[in-house]
Order: C-alpha cells, then sequence, then structure tokens
C-alpha cells in the first residue's frame, strides 16, 4: 500500500552538535567548502550515498555515530569553527556597506519563477533559475540587501529517465518541504503560519503559506499552496514547476506576483528587514507585481491609477531573458479580464487599465493576447537584456513600443550575465589558485594566472577529467538499468569514457534553437571524429526537454540512439537527468565547451562561462556572451550563416564548420605534447582564457553593474517620486497627460543652416529650426539636432546629439539654434526633432513621442570634407 502523505522525521541531535542544525539551515554550505568538508566527515560513506544532502545526511545518520561525534574533540572544535565563521559572515559589512553610497536601496525585492541554489533544493529547470540562484549567492556575498522571491514546487520540475528506445520519461516524485532546508513564516506570538490570499474570480480566494530559505545573508520566500484553506484545484496551483494549461499558468503567475508582495509585506512586518525600495522582476512570469504594487498605493495613499503607476515604474527594473517570442508568456485578453475584473478585480486598479498594460500595440503585434514581457516593460522604467547582443535583439523585437525613435535609442540596456564562481568552480581549481594565484580570490590580479605552472594546470584538468568519466559511467549503469538492460549488456559501460581522451561537453536545456542534435549532421563524419585512431574526442551530452515539447524529446530520443551504437557508445553518451550536480561535474571536467545555437536566439549562455573558470575552453557560434568576449586566443567560434533563409542549408553549413574545427583545431592542439607530455599551446589558451575572461564572467561583476547601473538609479527615481507624499508622482503623471493630449499640436515647421557651401573638418555648422509648440511650453521640449555619417540610403549611422537653444518665442512658435561640429569627413547628414522633457523621466524616449520635420532637409552638399 502507497502512503497518501510524505513527511521527514528529523533527527534529534546531541546537545553539543545542535550547531549541525544551524549550518543546515543555511543554504550558504552549498557553496562553502570547509562546511561541506564537514558533513562530509559526519560520516563520508553515507555523504555519499545521500549525494552530498546534509539534511538527508543527519536524517539518516546513525544515533551511534553522532554519540562519538559528540564526545570527538576534533569534530567539536570543527563545528564551532564553522558556526563562528557563519555567523561572522552573516554579520560583517561587505562590498555593499562599505562601497555604496547612501544613493543606494535599503532593500531590493527579487522576483523569479526558479531558483537553482543546489540539486538538495529541486525548483528550477535552467538558466533562468540558475541564474537567479547565482544572483542572491553572489547578493550574499556582496552584502547587497536582496529579498527574493518565488513559489515552492512540490514535485518540481520533473526527473528525467529514458525509455528502452530513448524516449524521455518524466517523473515528479514529490517533495516534502520538512525535508528541505526551509523553515516556515510564522506569526510572532502563536506561532501561527503566516498565510497570503489572492482573490480569483467567482469569489474563489488563492491561499498560500510562506517557507523561508536562508541563502547565506539573503532571504528567499517560497510561495506554497498547498494549505488546507484550499479547495483541491487552488492547492495544485504549486504542483509543478511550468506545468499545466494556460489557466494553472496564470495561477501561478499571479500568486507569484501579488502573493508574493503580500509575503514580503509579511517578511518585514515580522522579521523587522527594511522594506524593498527597488523591486526586480526576473523575467516576465512575476509582472503582476506591478499592479498589487500600484493598488497599495491607491488604497494606502490615495494615489490614481496613473499616479501609482509612476511611483511604480520608478523603482521597478525589468529583466528579460529571452530572444525568442515563443518563450514570452502570452495570456488571451478575455482571460486576463476574467481574472482581473468583477469579483477578482484589484481595488483602484480598473481592469481596462491592465489590459492596457500588456497589449501589443506595435506593428506585427497580436491584439488579442496580453503579453507579460510588454507588461513588464511597461511597468518598469528600467529594461534590460542579458548581453550586449541580447540588448540588442530585444531592442529590435521591442522597439514598436516606444515608435518613432531608432532601434539604438529604444530604452532597454544590458547587462551581461555572470556566474557565482565558488558554486561551479572545482574545488581543486580554487586549491590551485590559493596557492599560485591568492590575489585572484580577492578579484585582483588576474594576470598573475599566466605565472602559474602549466604542469599543475594539465594535472588538475586530467584529475576532473577522471572524476566526471568515473561520474559518467555511474550514471550511465543507473540509466541502462532503468531501460532495462541486464548486467551482461552493461558490461561495456567498465570501459566507457577514458580520462585521458579530448573530453567535449555539451549541455542545456533541448529547444529546436539550441540544436541538440547539429552535431550528427554527418554522422560518418561524427564517427571518424570520436574513433580517430591518434586523436580520438569524446563527447558527454546532458539536456531536459520540456514534458510538452514533442519536437525536444525526439532529438533527445536521436542522439541517445546514435550514442547506444556499440562503435562509438564508449565515445559519446547521454546523461539523463540533467542537474545542478551534473552541471558542476560536466564544467569541471571537460576540455571543450560547445554551443551551437542559431544566432542570435542565446540570450546569454552561462554554462561556457562556467566551464572557462574550470580551465575549459569555448567552442561556439557567436551568441550571447561569447559574441562580445570571444578574443580569438580564448577558444573557437563556430561560423555562423545567419543571412541564410534555408534552414536546412544554414545547418548543413554550421555543421561543416563544427567538425571542420574540431578535426583540424580543437583536437591538433590537444594533442600536440611537448617532451614533458604537455600540450603547450592548449596550456597557453587555457592561461589566457583564464586572465582575461576571469574577471568578466564572473557575477560579482554582474551584481556590480546591477547596483550602480539600475538598483541605486531605481532607488533615486521612487524616493524622488514618494517625496512629499508622492508628490513627485501625482505632478509627473499630470505632467504626462498634459503632454499626451497636446502632442498633436507639436510639429517642426522649418529647418535651415548655414556653412554647409564650404564645409571642412573642425568647422560648425549653424542650424535653425522652427518649432510649433501648441499648447506646450519651451520647458515641457527638447529640440535636438541630430547628426553623423550617413549610408547611402541617407540614414544617419551612430548619430549624436546637440539640444538646440531657445532664442525667440513667438505665440505658440519657438526659434531654436545651435552649432553642430563637423567632427568627421566624408558623408555627413542631420535632422531635428522635439520630444518631451521633464527631470523625472529615465530618458527622453520614455514617453514613445517624437516629432520629426515633414521631410528630411536637403543636403547641399553631400560629401564634406
Amino acid at each position: 500500500m502507497k502512503a497518501i502523505r510524505r513527511f521527514t522525521v528529523r533527527t534529534v541531535l546531541p546537545e553539543r552538535l545542535r550547531g549541525l542544525e544551524e549550518l543546515v539551515g543555511n543554504l550558504r554550505w552549498s557553496w562553502h567548502h570547509e562546511t561541506l568538508d564537514l558533513f562530509r566527515s559526519v560520516d563520508p560513506a553515507l555523504w555519499e550515498s545521500v549525494r552530498y544532502d546534509p539534511v538527508r545526511l543527519l536524517g539518516e545518520v546513525s544515533p551511534d555515530r553522532l554519540a562519538v561525534l559528540a564526545e570527538d574533540r576534533r569534530f567539536l572544535r570543527r563545528l564551532d569553527a564553522a558556526l563562528d565563521d557563519l555567523r561572522d559572515y552573516l554579520t560583517a559589512p561587505r562590498w555593499y556597506q562599505s562601497a555604496v553610497d547612501g544613493d543606494a536601496p535599503a532593500a531590493i525585492a527579487y522576483f523569479s519563477p526558479e531558483y537553482g541554489i543546489t540539486a538538495a533544493l529541486p525548483q528550477y529547470s535552467g538558466g533562468l533559475g540558475i541564474l537567479a540562484g547565482d544572483h542572491l549567492k553572489t547578493a550574499s556575498d556582496l552584502g547587497v540587501p536582496i529579498i527574493g522571491v518565488g513559489l515552492l514546487y512540490r514535485h518540481g520540475y520533473f526527473s528525467q529517465s529514458l525509455s528502452p528506445d530513448g524516449w524521455q520519461l518524466e517523473h515528479y516524485p514529490a517533495i516534502d518541504p520538512g525535508g528541505l532546508p526551509l523553515t516556515l513564516l510564522r506569526e510572532p506570538g502563536d506561532g501561527a503560519p503566516v498565510r497570503v490570499a489572492v482573490g480569483l474570480p467567482e469569489g474563489r480566494t488563492l491561499h498560500a503559506q510562506v517557507w523561508l530559505a536562508r541563502i547565506g545573508r539573503v532571504p528567499l520566500l517560497l510561495l506554497d499552496s498547498d494549505v488546507e484553506d484550499n479547495d483541491q484545484a487552488a492547492r495544485d496551483v504549486t504542483d509543478r514547476l511550468y506545468g499545466g494549461g494556460t489557466d494553472h499558468r496564470l495561477l501561478q503567475e499571479l500568486l507569484l506576483g501579488i502573493g508574493g508582495v503580500r509575503a514580503i509585506r509579511a517578511y518585514c512586518r515580522i522579521d523587522g528587514h527594511p522594506a524593498p525600495e527597488v523591486f526586480h522582476t526576473n523575467e516576465g512570469h512575476a509582472g503582476f507585481l506591478g499592479l498589487e504594487r500600484i493598488r497599495e498605493l491607491v488604497d494606502e495613499h490615495g494615489l490614481s491609477f496613473d499616479e501609482a503607476l509612476e511611483a511604480v515604474r520608478a523603482g521597478t527594473v525589468f529583466t528579460t531573458h529571452t530572444p525568442v517570442p515563443a518563450g514570452i508568456d502570452r495570456f488571451p485578453r478575455e482571460l486576463i479580464g476574467k481574472y482581473f475584473g468583477g469579483s477578482a478585480a484589484l481595488e483602484g486598479v480598473p481592469v481596462d487599465r491592465v489590459l492596457a498594460l500588456g497589449e501589443e500595440t506595435y506593428p506585427e503585434g497580436d491584439r488579442t493576447v496580453f503579453n507579460m514581457a510588454v507588461m513588464g516593460m511597461r511597468l518598469g522604467q528600467r529594461v534590460n537584456g542579458v548581453s550586449r547582443l541580447h540588448g540588442a535583439v530585444s531592442r529590435e523585437m521591442f522597439g514598436g513600443l516606444w515608435g518613432g525613435f531608432d532601434v539604438a535609442e529604444v530604452p532597454i540596456g544590458s547587462i551581461t550575465n555572470g556566474v557565482h564562481a565558488e558554486t561551479w568552480v572545482a574545488r581543486e581549481v580554487l586549491d590551485l589558485a590559493v596557492r599560485e594565484t591568492p590575489s585572484v580570490l580577492e578579484g585582483r590580479g588576474w594576470d598573475s594566472v599566466l605565472d602559474v605552472p602549466e604542469q599543475e594546470i594539465w594535472r588538475v584538468r586530467r584529475l576532473l577529467r577522471e572524476r566526471l568519466v568515473l561520474d559518467a559511467r555511474r550514471r550511465l549503469r543507473e540509466s541502462w538499468g532503468q531501460r532495462g538492460a541486464s548486467e551482461a549488456e552493461m558490461a561495456w559501460i567498465d570501459d566507457a569514457l577514458d580520462p585521458d581522451v579530448l573530453t567535449i561537453g555539451f549541455a542545456r536545456r533541448v529547444p529546436s534553437y539550441k540544436r541538440l542534435t547539429l552535431m550528427l549532421r554527418d554522422p560518418d563524419r561524427l564517427r571518424a571524429l570520436l574513433t580517430h585512431p591518434e586523436r580520438p574526442v569524446q563527447i558527454v551530452i546532458a539536456g531536459k526537454a520540456h514534458p510538452a515539447d514533442e519536437g525536444g524529446k525526439r532529438l533527445i530520443q536521436d542522439i541517445v540512439r546514435f550514442a547506444d551504437s556499440e562503435d562509438v557508445r564508449h565515445r559519446i553518451v547521454f546523461l539523463p537527468d540533467y542537474d545542478m550536480a551534473l552541471g558542476q561535474m560536466m564544467v569541471q571536467g571537460c576540455d571543450v565547451w560547445m554551443n551551437n545555437p542559431l544566432r542570435p536566439l542565446e540570450a546569454c549562455g552561462t554554462s561556457g562561462m562556467k566551464a572557462a573558470l574550470n580551465g575549459g575552453l569555448n567552442l561556439s557560434i557567436r551568441d550571447g556572451w561569447w559574441d562580445e568576449w570571444f578574443d580569438g586566443q580564448n577558444g573557437w567560434a563556430i561560423p555562423s550563416a545567419d543571412g541564410l533563409s534555408d534552414p536546412d542549408r544554414r545547418d548543413q553549413l554550421e555543421a561543416s564548420a563544427l567538425y571542420e574545427l574540431i578535426d583540424d583545431h580543437v583536437s591538433v592542439m590537444f594533442y600536440d605534447r611537448d617532451a614533458a607530455g604537455l600540450p603547450r599551446r592548449w596550456l597557453e589558451m587555457v592561461k589566457h582564457t583564464l586572465a582575461t575572461l576571469g574577471p568578466k564572467v564572473l557575477a560579482t561583476r554582474m551584481l556590480r553593474d546591477y547596483v550602480h547601473d539600475l538598483y541605486a538609479p531605481a532607488a533615486t527615481s521612487a524616493r524622488a517620486m514618494a517625496a512629499d507624499g508622492y508628490a513627485g508622482a501625482r505632478e509627473l503623471a499630470s505632467w504626462k497627460a498634459r503632454i499626451a493630449k497636446a502632442w498633436p499640436g507639436v510639429a517642426v515647421d522649418h529647418v535651415e543652416s548655414a556653412g554647409e557651401d564650404s564645409p571642412h573638418v573642425g568647422a560648425h555648422l549653424n542650424v535653425r529650426a522652427v518649432v510649433s509648440l501648441g499648447e506646450l511650453s519651451p520647458d515641457d521640449v527638447a529640440v535636438e539636432a541630430v547628426y553623423g555619417r550617413v549610408d547611402p540610403s541617407d540614414a544617419i549611422v551612430a548619430p549624436s546629439y546637440l539640444e538646440l537653444t531657445a532664442v525667440t518665442p513667438e505665440n505658440n512658435r519657438v526659434r531654436y539654434t545651435g552649432d553642430i561640429p563637423l567632427d568627421r569627413t566624408g558623408p555627413f547628414g542631420y535632422s531635428i526633432r522635439v520630444v518631451p522633457r521633464h527631470p523625472l523621466l529615465a530618458s527622453r524616449t520614455e514617453l514613445g513621442l517624437v516629432a520629426l520635420p515633414p521631410t528630411p532637409p536637403g543636403m547641399t552638399n553631400g560629401d564634406l570634407r
């Protein structure tokens, strides 16, 4: 008989060992090697069998062993030292407390639908969650006062196995929060669990309790709808990550956004934590948080919807993570109307205003859907992509929201992702750094890597490759056993892979654009690479397809069937159930990290960064982060046939380039050894990669960029809006309404310039314009000359801007003038535009309003010399 409920009975530790519970209760252990060493010493064999999960370790360790440890003075000294170190880490000032001025926010709320903290807390599916986990860990290390908000999924994402014919199978093991490093958020006094509630249509209410995870110094609040106050449908809202249909997904996002804000309010009330001044929405799933904050301001401060919207926008940061339209959540408008209208409406938040926030008003937009990313951009005054290329792609995708402006001016910036080194870098690499380059561990002196003895790097790399090979064999044996193979059929696994063979890694989610099977384009050529007599290659592959993605599952089946072939199965393996633990093993043990997406559909792709920090080299299409940081010496760039309209031909060309790079360059360099058996040229590339990429790919760099470029400016804007009873928000909302109403009366009536007849570089061109302002005043607008080099179609390339000066107002017409510097030779041009101007705007493009001359002014001299 199967149990109908599952729960965890915790061990009662001897008094002298109670400190272990304190260590387990803070997930800093997941990246703190000394604490992990302490757990390992509790029972080394058991530590291996529980797969490095300290909660399970303490749940299964024998009373006799605990009694021995309680009398072991050496162990107790180590325990006390670990506790002292944790308490100092949690309380001592860190970077944020000493390096950031008073403009920085007192607290930041960070919302994400998933978090990859550790394999022992399976609340993630892929890169978005892993990034969110690295963001929180780095915030803890730097002392950035972030509060994380997410959902607790009782079945996580899914566990993956394979059928005998290689088809992906999904399993959803139940997760008991009592067996995780979590505590239930409770009210002071009576200790009752905190409850948050979200109104639903037809008078129903969605209730949730709040679990607290401690990520070092950062609290992470996880909302859980599996409570007795809910009916069964409501209890299942947080059953699976990215599970269910459209209604189910919307309910999850309502709980995350609206319920998440309410959970933060409860936590700050109970804990005394400062209230967040900035709210960071990690992708569109949590976008409804802005509507709840608008409701608060309407209800508690008497603001109108428009006034509250300005206050909320000022303190909101929105990060978009996908350059793929299909990856953005879009709901039917009528469904949004149902959940934000009638009895489910948020007080002071009219349903028509909600619908307008998510409307695709740009050309080619679908007016029947509600776009969560579009809402995120309208609710966030500051928007960014996650690599330089992704920022450019996002400006193209969403530029229509700011119609009238060139794509380059669309207010979507970029902060390239980074990775949390302590999580992803092998212990042996860190130990080598302690011995040879201690300054690197303090974030400086990366050039010292160039002086590390090459034989030491090669020794560590061989050790990590061997560890990967042994772990891969263990996983292969488990997988083949699950697929029904007998012991006799698995004998080959003992010799699968080779710790001395060039090892290429490929691990990621399996949507079609990531092209898992590009390497299979020419199977015979791949076989030749794998079985080359002098320069063999082996490939370790992992990845999960979304349960509803039949195409992705077919790609996995194709790769598994090839890897099952007897002639190559010792050289290419697919390892199922890709999770953080397998990801760590692969980025540490692989010599080369391969990535071949359809450019430019990879937003960032941080796994290659993790490999680089472990001494691996990248072999990748120039997409995401690799596009901006590839320098010709830190790996290999696979040529991309971007312009081809025939996808089959494009795949053929790029696969051929991939084979050629591996055969003629990568493997040749790896196996080119000197008299000491060292691949000197390879190791020079490794050292160059570490020295140059090391400081760039760290999440400490990323989070400092967020603090300086987004969080601090957002806090300043939010304070300006809130000052004097939200006078700034009231004034800006009134001004925007007046500008929008009067803008049709703004026009550039006349443009002329002097000095075009004999221009030369270093001179100035005097430009004059007459502008009709209608009901507006010169203080409401900026009149700008836009100038620079022009292309053959007269488009201004990489323009510069000069604000012109108002000289002679004439009723509602104003004459403006200014001198354009002629600072370059060749074809040159200019135009004039009028844009709204207000000190509380983040940019002059914010309203999407611009007035241009009716026709471009003629150029009297096309070549200015």
